[in-house]
């Protein structure tokens, strides 16, 4: 493991030595290398397709996972390169749209939803678009810590606090109590055994409670936020609305309702550009027990937990 580890960093390394541009190109080329090699994340891409837009033809949907498989190469080396670039650098080839202005002016810490859209680690800098606000996000730690380690120190390069789910819960809930602070969840995609289970694209499947969670646990607001490709290694930045966590009457409301009305967001977005969203990711999946027991208005044994949904 220590010679992965040593190889992984150079590679690190000659990627964050190059133009962006070229490192663009370069992921492009292998993700058209992935798309001819991998069949097994080929089949799952085209079966998720099949389900979101099943009024597309066959082509036009070979046409979108060709891309996407070409977006994923591309997004991953342009996030080593842009977590390495300064925000003056990083200015030239992100539109951070409307992030600032959609902060709260009254100082309360916001929740924001997520996704697996283009190169989704952008997130990471978008500190330096609101000076005096702090920007986190939670993490599960890899199994090898050589690893987690690596992999961390990329994620440092931008500034914002990775909080590790399972331990650190004590200095988050510190983190977001103190105010001004922007809390990024990864929420799009499959949610285990214990998530929610919601309607997305029309079918049913796992959805991931946290930002309703997160929100309640810290009174906060929740903005979705997506990041959409506009070029080779180019990007907007957008908070494409804002959920509502009460009603009009003042109750909170239900972490479904919150949740549906996030995953509404996802879906618009994913529409608007197909090939932008991670479709290699097995999304729909049969309901767990657990879940049939919610469905069907039984009493579950447990309840969902924060852990288990973030």
């Amino acid at each position: 493991m220590f010679i992965i580890v040593l190889i992984l960093r150079g590679l690190i390394a000659l990627i964050q030595a190059l133009p962006l541009r070229a490192g663009a190109l370069l992921g492009r080329v292998g993700g058209t290398l992935a798309w001819w090699v991998d069949r097994r994340h080929r089949r799952v891409a085209l079966s998720n397709l099949a389900l979101a837009f099943p009024e597309l033809t066959e082509g036009q949907r070979l046409d979108i996972a060709r891309e996407n498989f070409r977006r994923i190469g591309e997004n991953y080396v342009c996030a080593l390169k842009t977590a390495s670039m300064s925000p003056e650098k990083l200015a030239r080839y992100v539109d951070w749209a409307n992030v600032a202005q959609s902060l709260p002016t009254d100082g309360r810490s916001v929740i924001g939803a997520v996704g697996h859209f283009g190169n989704f680690e952008l997130f990471a800098s978008a500190a330096a678009t609101a000076p005096g606000w702090r920007w986190a996000t939670t993490y599960r730690a890899l199994p090898d810590p050589r690893l987690n380690d690596l992999l961390q120190s990329v994620r440092n390069q931008s500034g914002i606090r990775f909080f590790e789910r399972r331990n650190e819960a004590r200095q988050l809930r510190e983190f977001m109590r103190a105010g001004r602070a922007m809390l990024g969840l990864l929420a799009d995609q499959h949610a285990g055994d214990k998530g929610l289970w919601l309607p997305f694209f029309g079918h049913p499947c796992s959805c991931s409670a946290a930002p309703a969670l997160f929100a309640a646990r810290y009174n906060a607001p929740i903005s979705v936020g997506i990041c959409f490709r506009t070029g080779l290694g180019r990007w907007r930045v957008e908070i494409v609305g804002d959920v509502a966590t009460f009603d009009s009457d003042g109750a909170r409301r239900s972490a479904e309702a919150i949740t549906s009305d996030i995953h509404q967001y996802y879906e618009a977005a994913i529409r608007r550009d197909p090939a932008n969203w991670f479709w290699v990711h097995r999304r729909w999946k049969p309901i767990s027990r657990w879940q049939a027991q919610i469905a069907s208005g039984e009493k579950p044994a447990e309840s969902t937990s924060e852990s288990e949904t973030s």
